[in-house]
C-alpha cells in the first residue's frame, strides 16, 4: 500500500486557518435559503461551504470556481481533519500550541 503526502497538508493547525467568514452557517445557503449539513472552512480565505452530503455542495464549488485547494472541517465541532482537493487526500489537524492550552483548560 502506497500512502501519499500532501505537501498542501503537511504541518496544518486550526491557526493554520482564517477566521471564517460565517462561522456557524455555509454562505451560500444563507444567500440561496438552503439548508447544509456539515460545514467546511476555506484555508485561503474564510469561506465558509457546505459538504458534498449537503445540496448545494457549496465547499466544493468554492473550490472549482477559486482553485484553492484545502479545507478543513469546522461541524461537528470535535472534527479535526482536512482535504486536499487537488490531491484528493484527506489530513488531520496538527496540534498547536494556543490549541493544546485552550483544550487543557477545558479538561474535567
Amino acid at each position: 500500500m502506497t500512502v501519499t503526502i500532501c505537501q498542501h497538508l503537511v504541518g496544518l493547525s486550526l491557526a493554520s486557518f482564517p477566521p471564517p467568514a460565517t462561522p456557524d452557517a455555509c454562505e451560500d445557503c444563507l444567500r440561496e435559503g438552503t439548508l447544509w449539513v456539515a460545514l467546511r472552512l476555506c484555508r485561503e480565505c474564510g469561506h465558509v461551504g457546505c459538504c458534498d452530503a449537503s445540496t448545494g455542495r457549496h465547499a466544493t464549488r468554492h473550490f472549482h470556481a477559486t482553485g484553492h485547494p484545502v479545507i478543513r472541517s469546522i461541524t461537528p465541532p470535535s472534527s479535526h481533519w482536512t482535504w486536499c482537493y487537488v490531491h484528493e487526500v484527506t489530513g488531520k489537524l496538527a496540534p498547536h500550541q494556543s490549541d493544546v492550552s485552550h483544550e487543557e483548560g477545558h479538561r474535567t
